[in-house]
């Protein structure tokens, strides 16, 4: 919205500092962090009237978690209307991959939000029923897949590009709806399962969204796709906007979820990133990256479908429990050790994934 103070410049003053992405995008950034900081306690009281009894616990979990009980969640909330707050302000809302990115994260958290409703309310911790939450989100998927392939170039219509291999292309034709939509809902499903520890899930998505909003700047920039031979994707320079809303966002929602959390996430935010993230993936062409970058989510989700299929065909367990941040639980790891050692592991993959812009 502030983009069109732009109108008001000669060139030469502060309005013409409303044409940078970098200049709104570090107001996205603070926009989102105050917002997080001003609503955030207000918020948690709210939830915490409203909900009494907090987030249900499993009861085949850790014994330590019981100690959360009485917890309140839909902490997403914060994330969410900081990040769309600061997104509608600073970005440019004539550009179409910001209404991509933006429909997908509020379609998860409208998802999410009538999940952790229906746990809060029949205090359990079933929910919204699983084939309906996947019916939903692979419709969202769809939606968007179909979206953003009507503005990708033509030379990358309905394409896969591969990092390293950067001359290569694997024409998806009409398959590519079907691989974004397994991007979108499979993200936004493996931060909801990483989503287990106080802090674990936030930290990791904040550090996966700045490495794609990196990207995504790059690859809208015609100069540095030259220079680091990678796709030219006309327009999603402006998704760096969303992302900066994102990580102040996740910043002030952290103030209020490190250990002890004060507030849980729930599926409003875990899945509204996670959807995020894949949305962002889908873009920008950086679908392979995202599988890089976002590999702590990716090692927690096939954590769990190892454990239920080699249980539903022996009987037995590969790891203590899952996914994998409990089996540590479970080994004995202090959950601060998980969570940070977690962060790292996150850090170094993202490190990893800005390589491949480079590596050829």
């Amino acid at each position: 919205m502030l983009y069109w103070l732009t109108a008001l410049s000669d060139g030469g003053d502060f309005f013409n500092l409303f044409r940078y992405i970098t200049f709104r995008a570090g107001g996205a950034f603070m926009t989102a962090l105050i917002f997080g900081f001003l609503f955030g306690r207000p918020l948690i009281n709210v939830l915490r009237r409203r909900q009494g009894k907090g987030q249900p616990i499993r009861e085949d979990g850790p014994q330590g978690h019981f100690v959360k009980a009485g917890t309140p969640t839909m902490g997403g909330l914060l994330i969410v209307g900081a990040l769309l707050t600061s997104t509608l302000l600073w970005a440019r809302l004539d550009n179409p991959f910001v209404w991509i990115v933006l429909f997908v994260t509020m379609s998860f958290a409208a998802i999410g939000f009538a999940d952790d409703y229906a746990k809060v309310s029949k205090q359990n911790t079933r929910g919204v029923p699983g084939k309906v939450r996947m019916a939903l989100g692979l419709l969202v998927a769809a939606i968007a897949g179909y979206w953003a392939a009507q503005y990708h170039p033509e030379a990358l219509t309905n394409k896969l590009a591969f990092p390293v291999f950067k001359e290569t292309l694997l024409n998806l034709g009409f398959l590519f709806v079907p691989f974004a939509m397994i991007v979108i809902v499979g993200a936004a499903n493996a931060v909801n399962l990483t989503d287990g520890l106080d802090g674990l899930a936030i930290m990791p998505v904040m550090i996966a969204s700045g490495t794609l909003g990196v990207i995504a700047y790059a690859v809208g920039r015609v100069d540095f796709t030259e220079y680091l031979d990678v796709h030219y994707v006309p327009g999603t320079g402006e998704i760096l906007v969303f992302v900066a809303g994102l990580i102040g966002g996740g910043l002030g929602f952290l103030w209020y979820n490190a250990p002890p959390a004060a507030v849980f996430m729930g599926d409003t935010g875990s899945l509204a990133l996670g959807g995020a993230l894949g949305a962002i993936a889908v873009s920008t062409k950086h679908e392979i990256v995202l599988a890089i970058v976002g590999g702590l989510f990716v090692v927690e989700a096939l954590s769990v479908i190892i454990q239920v299929l080699y249980f539903k065909r022996t009987g037995k367990r590969v790891f203590l429990m899952a996914p994998i941040h409990h089996h540590y639980e479970k080994k004995g790891w202090a959950e601060s050790t998980i969570v940070i050692r977690f962060w790292i592991i996150s850090l170094i993959l993202a490190m990893i994934g800005l390589a491949t812009l480079k590596v050829r």
